[in-house]
């Protein structure tokens, strides 16, 4: 078993850490994405087990309606406002970090881009990386 990934926010009242390995790495250029980064997309890691992750600090939730339909709820600090974590109604054990939230960012290794319609030529993201027009196939 490799590290455990640590993060956590800016200001450091919210930390993470989780020993699982993350099941993708993914740059999603949803809207959603853009507005939440402040750039054309957004860097995430999701790991199997939210009941493995150790979680301290106490975040301010906003739910969002996804394209799909179901609710993404978006976990940030109420202090310095760094967004750190998110969590899916229709996929509960799922928890899913900012890239940009961790200690060591560069851990960080896209698999694939989800929502390439909506990118911009201007945010050039890895040519190497499987791109898809929504969420991949199941």
């Amino acid at each position: 078993m490799s590290k455990a990934y640590t993060g956590g926010c800016a200001c450091g009242a919210i930390r993470y850490e989780i020993s699982d390995e993350p099941i993708v790495m993914n740059d999603c250029q949803c809207r959603d994405c853009q507005k939440a980064s402040g750039t054309g997309h957004g860097s995430y890691l999701s790991f199997p087990s939210r009941q493995r992750v150790k979680l301290e600090g106490m975040a301010t939730h906003r739910d969002i309606v996804a394209d799909s339909g179901n609710t993404k709820t978006h976990a940030f600090c109420p202090t310095c406002g760094s967004p750190v974590y998110l969590t899916f109604a229709a996929a509960p054990d799922v928890f899913t970090v900012h890239a940009g939230s961790l200690d060591d960012p560069g851990r960080y290794k896209p698999q694939m881009t989800t929502y390439r319609v909506r990118g911009y030529p201007w945010d050039q993201l890895d040519p190497a990386v499987p791109k898809f027009d929504g969420m991949p196939p199941g």
